[in-house]
Formats: structure tokens, C-alpha cells, sequence
């Protein structure tokens, strides 16, 4: 583990020992991450007002923010998902196995179902529920069509890719 790990109003987040934190990524107050997940170098996962979970097997590349609303939900994001490099997710909710392409911003109260995929630079607007199957592109996001075999099998796929490449990070 590396990066910038902080307490806030002395809650320090808590991280599995397999964890991969990029040295400038900063994970900030009530986070919680599982195992073999990596978040990438210029990350902030700042869990100060509310909190954030991040499940197991998940990476969140490079310059992505993930944030939460003091007034409304956590953010809450699963296992076995791909985050793309500066993707900004706020109070929203990421089920297992689903893949958000680069600079995709989730709003808070949006849904991304298991098995779905948010395209990059995809605006995901507030309350917005991105269904198990569906591509959503655009800005504002809406979907555009049905994912196919080929996109679902690059999910699991780019996962164990961003497992592997972190354990080489920490020299495992």
C-alpha cells in the first residue's frame, strides 16, 4: 500500500493488505476497500462527509474522483469492475461486474446494473438507473444498444489484467 491515506474527524479508512495504491492517489476518511483492488496514480477517493466502499478485484485508473453527497448516499461500488482513467462517480452506486469507460461522470442516486457499461465521456445524470445489458453513451447518457458477447467478455478479462498489473506494482 502506498498513496496518501488520511483520517477524517478520525475515521482512517480501511484497506485489505492487498490492496495496489498508486504513491499519488489519496484515500481520504470513510472508505473501505477489498482485496487485490487497485486505485491508480492522480486518484482521489475522498470519503469525508459520507462513505464509500469499493469491493473486491476493482480498478479505478488513473485521475479518477470518487466522491459522495452529504445530504444523500454513499457512493457504493462492487467487484470485478473496471473504472476508466478520470471517470468522476458521486453518491452513486456501481454493482459487481459492470465497466465505465473514461471520463464517464455518474451523478448521485444513478445506478449502474451488474453486466452493464456506461460509455466514455458518458454524462450519467442524477437518478439515471443504466441497466444490466445496456450501453449508455452521450450527454446526457441514454442507451444507445445492447451490449454484446464480445463486450461482456472483455470485462472479466480487463479485470484480471488490472490484478495482475498491480501486483507486479507492489512486486508480488
Amino acid at each position: 500500500m502506498s498513496g496518501l491515506i488520511l483520517p477524517y474527524k478520525g475515521v482512517l479508512p480501511t484497506i485489505d493488505a492487498s490492496v495496489y495504491i498508486a504513491p499519488t492517489a489519496s484515500v481520504i476518511g470513510d472508505v473501505v476497500i477489498g482485496p487485490d483492488t487497485s486505485i491508480w496514480f492522480g486518484c482521489t477517493v475522498r470519503g469525508d462527509v459520507n462513505e464509500i466502499r469499493i469491493g473486491a478485484r476493482t480498478n479505478i485508473q488513473d485521475g479518477t474522483v470518487i466522491h459522495v453527497a452529504a445530504a444523500g448516499q454513499g457512493t457504493y461500488i462492487g467487484d470485478d469492475i473496471s473504472v476508466g482513467h478520470m471517470a468522476l462517480l458521486h453518491a452513486c452506486t456501481i454493482d459487481s461486474g459492470c465497466f465505465i469507460g473514461m471520463k464517464a461522470c455518474i451523478m448521485d442516486g444513478a445506478h449502474v446494473e451488474s453486466g452493464a457499461m456506461v460509455a466514455a465521456g458518458a454524462l450519467v445524470t442524477p437518478g439515471k438507473r443504466v441497466r444490466t445489458g445496456e450501453l449508455w453513451a452521450g450527454s446526457p447518457a441514454r442507451p444507445i444498444r445492447n451490449l454484446t458477447k464480445k463486450d461482456l467478455d472483455f470485462f472479466p478479462l480487463n479485470v484480471r489484467n488490472y490484478v495482475a498489473l498491480a501486483a507486479a506494482y507492489r512486486g508480488a
